[in-house]
């Protein structure tokens, strides 16, 4: 399974890279704001610089939601550099444009997808990756694990190529699910990634082994 961080933090990209593990970033407009980058050339010269960190996919969310402006947009944003993967909400004009940029060769992310069906029309369109919020779901009092099994079984049955891209992964237990479940891709904040580190019987045996080294060496 891919690693992907979901932020647009320069640092936490960096720590995450640095792991060695991470496959790629997915972004959007309330992390460029978290971040105080606002403004259409600050925004994407931010993309260009995750680009230059990250030997990966990252995703670059359009803002515009009609038709014209969706295909203007992520045609600009795909320009500025190979690793770009166009970011396109689940509405009517964003399947039409996925379905347009694939015919024209440029990936896409289709985000904002809660149900089977949504993620059926983006595979149809040709989406790279379908981007189904597992956490929103679950807040909202819904098996958002049961989505991603229910798209894996979809996928599997028609041979469809677009990756499942579990987004609104909240904790580590989210990512070994869906990785048991066969989730193509999870896209978690660095906290995430860096908790599957931790276990008490490693802390406990290292420290052990350590006090063990320093009593044989001190005699």
């Amino acid at each position: 399974m891919k690693f992907f961080i979901d932020t647009a933090n320069l640092d936490q990209i960096r720590e995450a890279n640095d792991l060695g593990v991470l496959d790629g970033v997915t972004t959007n407009p309330s992390l460029m704001a978290k971040e105080g980058i606002s403004g259409t050339e600050r925004v994407r010269k931010h993309y260009v610089d995750i680009c230059s960190i990250v030997d990966g996919d990252v995703s670059a969310e359009v803002i515009a939601t009609d038709y014209e402006g969706i295909i203007k947009e992520g045609e600009e944003l795909a320009k500025l550099h190979k690793n770009i993967v166009v970011k396109v909400p689940m509405i009517r004009d964003g399947i039409k444009a996925i379905k347009y940029f694939t015919q024209k060769g440029i990936r896409t992310n289709c985000t904002l997808v809660f149900s089977a069906g949504q993620a059926l029309l983006a595979a149809k369109a040709g989406a790279t990756y379908v981007s189904p919020f597992i956490g929103r779901l679950d807040d909202v009092s819904t098996d958002g694990l049961a989505l991603i099994e229910d798209i894996r079984t979809i996928y599997d049955n028609y041979g469809y190529d677009t990756e499942i891209l579990a987004a609104s992964v909240r904790h580590p237990m989210h990512i070994i699910d869906c990785a048991k479940i066969g989730a193509d891709v999870a896209t978690c904040p660095l906290s995430a990634i860096v908790a599957l580190l931790k276990h008490p019987l490693t802390d406990s045996g290292l420290a052990q082994f350590l006090a063990d080294h320093a009593k044989a060496a001190a005699k």
